[in-house]
């Protein structure tokens, strides 16, 4: 078997010392042009492949961020995740992204995994209680950012956005078009996106006279979840169907809809005016373009990175809690076929 080429090979055939090679792999501005070109060279020439994990161990820890997300199917989860790559790449580091499928048992073995791998930091949309974890983590060395759920800055850094505020956004639409049996469709209903979401749509509810709110637990946040729901809507007499309907996410919605049009035959907005959650690139694109609560994934993923490397190795660092106001996106799903092809509010971000 041939055996691997070393760091004292490439300091040999380069004529250089080994501390010159080791300069040139990890701090290049401290070695000089002429210098950094015949080590290049002779890396190139051996083919010579870096022992990151020989490195690892002697520093504690890799240039690697773990990533938890609640749903890699979710395209919104998705967009988080590439933008932290992105901003992670932007530092040297790399990104390695764990789905816990909504799943506390799996969430547990991706934040053991990471730990075990020694990563930089670890980002995390929570599925449920993981304070103490988190905070197990950060004595030895590994700080946390939560992603999606707001977090009390005195003892972690966060960025979320405003959910309870976007449930009343989207409820209050549709009161604002003079529909009045809302039904809600999440799950499950523990999440505190969801909750937060249900939250706000309550308020609008509660502030209308006459309006009435549904609760529909669909146990899940996919599309198949969605059409389950709209299946058991469109089975009732038209009398009793709600004449609003939210959905926790744009998911949800086109499920939603694909039963009801399609396997159906209601049609949208006239029987039903329906709006989603997170604006996904697929919600303009949809049958019937989806009227949506839009969130900026990609600003949340390039934050979290951003608080996350202020944080490392900073004992003197002071944690923040970035809130986003998510942003009302009007599409025919819920104005009809006279609206214009998009409308929306503007999105800001708060930071404590």
């Amino acid at each position: 078997m041939q055996r691997s080429v070393s760091i004292k090979d490439v300091a040999n055939l380069a004529e250089v010392a080994v501390g010159t090679v080791s300069n040139v792999l990890n701090n290049p501005d401290r070695v000089s042009q002429r210098t950094k070109n015949k080590v290049l060279q002779a890396i190139d020439e051996l083919g010579f492949v870096r022992n990151d994990a020989a490195r690892q161990l002697r520093a504690g820890h890799s240039r690697t961020i773990g990533v938890v997300v609640l749903d890699v199917g979710n395209p919104f989860f998705t967009a988080i995740a590439r933008a932290a790559e992105d901003a992670a790449e932007a530092h040297g580091s790399a990104v390695l992204l764990g789905d816990s499928g909504q799943d506390s048992a799996r969430e547990s073995h991706y934040i053991d995994l990471f730990q075990e791998q020694a990563v930089q930091g670890l980002l995390i949309s929570p599925v449920g209680n993981v304070l103490d974890r988190i905070d197990n983590l950060r004595e030895r060395g590994i700080p946390t950012v939560l992603v999606d759920r707001r977090a009390d800055e005195s003892r972690y850094s966060s960025v979320s956005v405003d959910d309870d505020a976007g449930g009343f956004l989207a409820a209050q639409h549709l009161l604002d078009l003079g529909r009045r049996h809302l039904a809600f469709v999440g799950g499950p209903l523990h999440l505190a996106q969801v909750a937060d979401r249900l939250a706000g749509a309550r308020r609008a509810v509660d502030d209308t006279p006459g309006a009435t709110l549904e609760v529909l637990d669909s146990g899940a946040q996919s599309v198949l979840a969605g059409r389950r729901i709209g299946d058991s809507l469109a089975a009732r007499d038209k009398a009793d169907l709600p004449d609003g309907i939210f959905c926790a996410n744009d998911l949800l919605a086109l499920g939603v809809m694909q039963s009801i049009t399609m396997m159906n035959g209601l049609a949208i907005p006239e029987d039903v005016a329906l709006i989603g959650y997170d604006d996904i690139d697929f919600a303009a694109s949809a049958v019937v373009p989806l009227s949506s609560i839009r969130q900026p994934a990609e600003a949340i993923g390039r934050s979290a990175i951003q608080l996350l490397m202020a944080d490392l190795g900073n004992a003197g660092h002071k944690h923040q809690a970035i809130t986003f106001t998510p942003e009302l996106v009007i599409r025919r799903s819920t104005a009809g076929p006279a609206a214009p092809a998009e409308q929306h509010t503007e999105t800001h971000a708060l930071s404590n």
